[in-house]
């Protein structure tokens, strides 16, 4: 795993595995080497059989991340083509995430806005603590959202919510972001970490099997399908030749916890 001084940083305890993005000065706003970086680090993370589930966090208090570094457009988007090599770099490590086989949960700190709130969108869940402020700014940007965020986005409030965010670029406190369902989970900030934590080995005890095969049947479902086709069929059935399906079955008949490997 990464050094705690570099800008984007992985650590991992047990079966549950941390991002963190580390660069409080900027509000962890995420520069053109933070989304490589990113991107990299799922990749590993993804092959690495021992995590189960991975956070994804400021390294402090500061915030979780305030947006794409805009500093950096005029060099790294200052034409059509630029723009659409940093727009690829940044978009794959965002579909990478989305895309996750394991289950991914986003802890937010005050500022999640514009790209950073595109991280947390791209993950399964949003636990957010009561100071919380959500934005989506390319309004004010001369900026057209691009195609799969904007989707993510209506996914999760509707199109009407989702055209009143992208049209306004106003922010939003915790409470409406709650309300909207832009958000999963509110708690004090000083329960926020123990509580996303405690979720997080929660889902880690659980059989992976199911664990992963829900949410390849939910991004299924995401995706517009509506029927089962080969592949989604063959996932049901395949869950009943693995070990913690049998594992489950005896653990229920025998009164115990399952212990599933």
């Amino acid at each position: 795993m990464e050094k705690e001084n570099r800008l984007i940083y992985a650590k991992k305890q047990g079966a549950i595995a941390t991002i963190l993005l580390n660069r409080p000065d900027k509000r962890n706003a995420l520069n053109l080497e933070m989304w490589v970086t990113l991107s990299r680090l799922l990749e590993e993370l993804a092959a690495d059989e021992q995590t189960k589930v991975v956070v994804i966090r400021g390294a402090d208090e500061t915030a979780f991340a305030a947006g794409a570094d805009i500093s950096e457009f005029l060099s790294n988007r200052s034409s059509a083509k630029k723009a659409k090599e940093y727009n690829d770099l940044s978009m794959e490590a965002v579909d990478r995430l989305h895309r996750f086989p394991k289950p991914t949960i986003a802890l937010i700190r005050k500022y999640a806005v514009g790209g950073g709130l595109d991280v947390a969108l791209s993950c399964d869940f949003r636990f957010s603590a009561e100071d919380g402020i959500f934005a989506i700014t390319p309004a004010k940007l001369g900026i057209v959202y691009n195609l799969t965020s904007t989707k993510r986005l209506v996914d999760l409030v509707g199109p009407s919510k989702a055209k009143e965010i992208l049209y306004t670029a106003r922010s939003l406190d915790a409470q409406e972001a709650y309300r909207i369902g832009l958000i999963d989970r509110i708690y004090g900030s000083t329960e926020l970490a123990d509580k996303t934590y405690e979720f997080a080995t929660l889902i880690a005890e659980r059989s992976q099997v199911s664990v992963r095969g829900t949410k390849q049947m939910v991004q299924a479902i995401l995706s517009g399908h509506t029927e089962e086709n080969e592949e989604i069929a063959e996932l049901v059935l395949q869950s009943f030749d693995s070990d913690d399906y049998m594992e489950g079955v005896r653990a229920f008949l025998e009164k115990r916890k399952p212990q599933f490997r």
